[in-house]
């Protein structure tokens, strides 16, 4: 049933983006060309994947950079693959060592927060594993463009203007290295203007060069240790040198008809699979789209409460993957939706600042790859002359021992960023993602409940006015956001609160491949400088 006229008063909207040999779709188009000009060199999806993230790191440096964690679902040779590239906690960042530091809870920036960074290595073994050209080739345009500079689009200048007057208010030597990079006239660049990082080309060129171990056991490794020791940080060179990224089988439930995946924990896609699955227990939507929408908030409101108690590292979760998506229980979850909005509480099953780029080849072999410093440039640390910023992923780990997602040595925590991928009768339909913190397994649900269940093209499902629930009954939307419908949802029960920000509301990409003639479709996101480059 389509409901898609209710948020389109008009017939005319944004058509989705076609091509037959291949496909980028990324936040800034200048990554996007990067990965399509691989395509054209001769390279796979995997190939113009690893290109396009390596070129955000410097074109989008607001939201990614070497320091990153990556997830990736690859489809290739008829069977998908799952990459988890996050980093662990350092081996001294203990509870006892954050209480003995002076705090109750880890901090969001600073060096305190940072685990170990996964991108780089995970470049490195998507490129052995199923590249086909030369590693040092597929980072060289993103060497080009740190060395020559690039000019700063709209929607990252906002987002770098944001990150400069946050750090601006701590007054640590260890933030200095982050403005004499990102900040070397005393502002954020503005729209238009050129930056060009000398030491981010630098150190690509060196994880070009050892296909990654530089930036775990060689000279990078070296700058990052010396760093972390000299301003009281926890990480260690012997923390990188361990690290090695997990292969991993992604998780799934059937929703219309099709089998849409995620990464299992430590990601939150388990949020995803749950809400998806309790609307598909509650059979046809019908025709109400205020039925529809309550249905969707309130579906997700459940899954996410259950995230929140539950997902952390799989080997420490308890209750299981196979508990939370047991079919039992999400009846039961979606037993617990009436008219009315409720205060979502978690179930138990035992007792009963990111980027999101997807590529496509003329072979079938499709990418769905998420790469994240976490909220903006995340930790505010750079390594100094190397443009290296560094995630603050640790920050979503508990100081409380009894949580399920407490701080341990080598464990890794709870993590927001998923990329999604979804396949029919046993063949790839297609990646999808939508980045943007908490707002990342809501975006999954609202694209894909707009493209399966509305019959919404991959453009379409991405221009639909967005909603967030933020907590208890509070639900927050687009200005665009019809009224009547806001405040129908009103009346039974939601808090709506209008938010001006586009960026809160996620920035997503899509592409999809028709299973008779192979034509890729593709979507971009409206909120951002994004862009999908079709071939």
């Amino acid at each position: 049933m389509q409901h898609d006229a209710l948020y389109y008063p008009s017939p005319s909207r944004r058509m989705a983006t076609f091509g037959t040999r291949g496909m980028v779709a990324t936040s800034q188009p200048l990554a996007a060309q990067v990965g399509m000009s691989i395509l054209q060199q001769g390279g796979n999806a995997v190939d113009a994947a690893i290109a396009s993230a390596a070129a955000l790191t410097v074109v989008e440096p607001t939201s990614n950079g070497l320091g990153s964690d990556v997830f990736a679902i690859v489809w290739i040779d008829g069977k998908l693959h799952g990459l988890n590239a996050s980093g662990p906690a350092p081996q001294a960042a203990t509870i006892e060592a954050m209480k003995a530091l002076g705090h109750d809870s880890v901090p969001n920036h600073g060096l305190l927060p940072v685990t170990v960074p996964g991108a780089p290595a995970a470049w490195a073994a998507l490129s052995e594993r199923f590249g086909k050209l030369p590693f040092a080739d597929l980072l060289a345009p993103a060497v080009a463009l740190a060395e020559e500079g690039f000019a700063v689009s709209p929607i990252i200048h906002q987002m770098w203007d944001e990150a400069f007057h946050s750090y601006s208010t701590y007054d640590d030597a260890a933030f200095k290295p982050w403005f004499d990079t990102f900040a070397p006239n005393g502002r954020a660049p503005q729209p238009g203007e050129r930056w060009s990082s000398p030491g981010h080309a630098s150190s690509l060129r060196a994880i070009a060069e050892t296909k990654g171990r530089a930036f775990y056991e060689g000279e990078l490794a070296e700058k990052i240790d010396a760093f972390f020791r000299e301003h009281g940080g926890l990480l260690r060179k012997e923390d990188l040198a361990r690290f090695e990224p997990e292969w991993v089988d992604p998780i799934s439930v059937r929703y219309k008809g099709h089998d849409i995946w995620e990464i299992p924990p430590n990601g939150s896609g388990l949020i995803v699979l749950q809400a998806l699955g309790m609307l598909e227990r509650m059979g046809p939507e019908g025709r109400d789209p205020v039925e529809t929408l309550h249905r969707r908030i309130e579906a997700t409101k459940l899954a996410y409460v259950d995230g929140f108690a539950h997902v952390t590292e799989q080997s420490a979760m308890q209750p299981s993957v196979e508990q939370m998506l047991d079919d039992g229980y999400l009846k039961a979850r979606a037993g617990l939706i009436g008219e009315q909005a409720v205060d979502p509480i978690h179930g138990n099953p035992l007792s009963g600042g990111t980027v999101y780029l997807a590529t496509a080849d003329g072979d079938g072999n499709m990418v769905s790859f998420i790469q994240s410093n976490f909220k903006g440039f995340g930790s505010g640390i750079v390594i100094p002359g190397t443009g290296i910023s560094l995630q603050n992923r640790g920050w979503s780990f508990s100081l409380d021992p009894e949580h399920p997602n407490a701080l341990a040595p080598g464990k890794r925590t709870y993590h927001t960023i998923i990329p999604g991928f979804i396949t029919k009768d046993g063949q790839a339909v297609g990646p999808f993602g939508v980045m943007g913190g908490y707002m990342q397994p809501q975006g999954h649900v609202q694209v894909i409940t707009g493209m399966l269940e509305d019959h919404l093209n991959p453009q379409a499902a991405l221009d639909m006015p967005r909603w967030k629930w933020t907590k208890g009954k509070t639900v927050e939307v687009e200005p665009h956001f019809p009224d009547h419908l806001a405040q129908a949802l009103a009346r039974r029960g939601h808090e709506i609160v209008k938010v001006a920000d586009p960026i809160s509301f996620g920035r997503g990409q899509i592409i999809l491949r028709d299973s008779t003639s192979g034509v890729l479709s593709g979507g971009t996101e409206p909120r951002t400088d994004g862009a999908v480059v079709p071939w």
